[in-house]
């Protein structure tokens, strides 16, 4: 396997991408570390969606990094954006909340029982947890700061200064007809979306214009804090700037040099922030593709602020198995983090690293979780052993560690079904789940639950958060004694030949070997027979048999794999159920 700290030195997307971004930046910032950027808005749980907006800059930030080069990751906290609306679905709060709806982020209480200061900080935090624990290295930028601090002030100016070409560019595209919406994927200022959606915020999208004319900065009302305001007049030589609250009836004027209470209308705001800080690489998403779109528009806008607009793909929509769309701002959404708690981190850089950006794909919080982990443990086998595509280890290696190294992983990889179904028998009996786990390989036995450790307690999560307690096992107490006698020959003699061979077989290969070889067996064949050796009534045969077993240990048609459950039962319980 490739050292990760070295270039993977293959075409995969990621160093497609690297390529020309160290190009670019070398014509456009000789000498200058490579930036790429990715923008968040905490006005809601920030989902895995959003992720993809960090992890495409990411994966191309750590390859050119590999590669020996200096490169900063930029994540700009859009937290000075305006709060849109109640998210459904946040514990603690309620519809008292929406009279916070127009002022920044950061002036909104956070959830309560919080401990942060404020509604950004305390959705900001989850997402730096996940991004630590997935090894994402980034400079975060927290617009709320930028703006309030005066970081932005001469450029806010340059744009008060040149409105009229601004708007001028906006005009070529507020005749069009409005394209058709499409899934939201970048976290885009929240005032744009309220604009999309013809909710009287209109003017947020790319400014203001009455009867004083068009103007690119919104001011943050001094009487109730809002963005509901109205500039009534701007003189360019002394900035005296006068505006009105449409919410509250305030009004207010004031020298925009000294003036920090206030941020520029998304369409202007991003392309002066590409300027500013010299953004070479930032993706953005499928909706950005669209006339009039704030990444198209920007490529315009940004050569006022003598800028030029950062290359990068449009990326597709991620999903989650069983629902729909996601939308920070509606709530009860999967985060990173959610997906953290079921998953290692390996395997969800591995989702987005194996995908190119313009690829749509599914995250698995249902029952697909188990074979993900059997595609990645068969995937881990062949890097291992040589076999491995280019490209399948470009992937793999990308997702295992960083330029900095290797992440932290499980020391002995057992498979994650496995270890779910231990986790759901033993029902948090750690002494269980041991003696369980150790007898799966009797030749390498597991001498502590700290081996299978993070990826036992990603499965065990799984079982307890996201399996149906109607799909739980519950193995019975007492044998089914009126089942055991109406048994038929055939029944009674498949028993037979298991009890017979379990003693010799205890443990998951022989187990396995065991349960499969019984109908073999019964039916004339040897127990090593392969399919392709046998009548296709045999696999009818081992689904009768495997039914017959489930309700006698379980009583259910189904259960976990019989191997993993006859180990977790333990012999003597087994041959008590079974009617020895």
């Amino acid at each position: 396997m490739p050292n990760v700290a070295q270039s993977t030195e293959t075409t995969d997307w990621v160093s497609r991408f690297a390529d020309e971004v160290i190009e670019e930046s070398e014509r456009r910032a000789p000498g200058k570390p490579v930036v790429v950027a990715s923008g968040l808005s905490p006005s809601g749980p920030i989902h895995l969606g959003n992720l993809r907006e960090v992890m495409t800059p990411h994966l191309v930030a750590d390859e050119i990094r590999r590669r020996g080069h200096q490169v900063r990751h930029l994540i700009s906290w859009d937290d000075y954006d305006r709060y849109r609306k109640v998210p459904k679905g946040i514990e603690g709060v309620d519809e008292s909340w929406a009279g916070h709806i127009g002022k920044p982020l950061t002036s909104v209480p956070a959830p309560e029982g919080s401990a942060y200061p404020n509604w950004a900080e305390h959705f900001k935090a989850a997402m730096t947890a996940s991004l630590a624990e997935l090894g994402v290295e980034f400079d975060g930028i927290s617009q709320t700061a930028q703006y309030t601090s005066g970081v932005y002030r001469e450029q806010i100016l340059h744009a008060m200064k040149h409105r009229g070409d601004i708007d001028a560019i906006l005009d070529q595209y507020r005749t069009k007809k409005a394209p058709a919406k499409k899934q939201q994927q970048k976290a885009v200022d929240e005032a744009e979306l309220e604009a999309e959606e013809g909710s009287g915020a209109a003017s947020e999208d790319d400014g203001s214009s009455g009867s004083a004319g068009y103007f690119p900065y919104k001011p943050f009302c001094g009487g109730c804090g809002k963005d509901l305001t109205t500039v009534t007049s701007y003189d360019d030589d002394t900035t005296e700037l006068s505006y009105t609250c449409n919410e509250c009836g305030f009004t207010e004027t004031v020298l925009l040099s000294e003036f920090n209470r206030g941020k520029l209308v998304w369409k202007v705001d991003w392309p002066m922030r590409w300027a500013y800080e010299g953004v070479i690489f930032e993706p953005s998403g499928v909706d950005h593709s669209s006339p009039g779109s704030s990444f198209q528009v920007g490529g315009q806008i940004v050569g006022i602020f003598d800028g030029k607009q950062p290359i990068g793909p449009m990326y597709a929509f991620v999903g989650i198995s069983g629902m729909a769309k996601m939308s920070s701002s509606a709530g009860g959404v999967p985060t990173p983090g959610d997906a953290l708690k079921i998953m290692e981190p390996q395997i969800l850089r591995w989702l987005y690293s194996r995908r190119r950006p313009n690829q749509s794909f599914k995250i698995a919080f249902d029952q697909e979780i188990q074979r993900l982990y059997d595609e990645w443990d068969k995937l881990a086998a062949k890097v291992a052993d040589g076999s491995a595509l280019p490209g399948d280890v470009a992937a793999y290696t990308r997702a295992v560690g960083t330029a900095a190294g290797d992440l932290p992983k499980t020391t002995r990889a057992l498979p994650y079904r496995t270890l779910a179904s231990v986790a759901d028998i033993t029902a948090g009996h750690e002494d269980q789940a041991l003696r369980i786990l150790s007898e799966l390989d009797p030749e390498q036995p597991l001498s502590s639950l700290e081996e299978a450790r993070p990826r036992y307690d990603k499965a065990e999560a799984w079982i307890n958060t996201h399996v149906p307690a109607d799909q739980r096992t519950i193995v019975r107490d007492e044998p089914d004694a009126e089942l055991l006698k109406s048994l038929d020959e055939a029944s009674r003699q498949s028993l037979g030949l298991l009890l017979d061979g379990l003693a010799e077989h205890w443990s998951l290969d022989g187990l396995t070997h065991l349960v499969y070889g019984v109908p073999k067996v019964q039916a004339g064949f040897s127990a090593d027979a392969t399919p392709k050796e046998l009548p296709p009534e045999i696999k009818t045969a081992q689904r009768t048999f495997f039914a017959l077993l489930y309700h006698l240990l379980v009583g259910r048609d189904t259960g976990p794999r019989l191997p993993t459950l006859l180990l977790a039962v333990g012999q003597e319980r087994v041959r008590t159920l079974l009617g020895a």
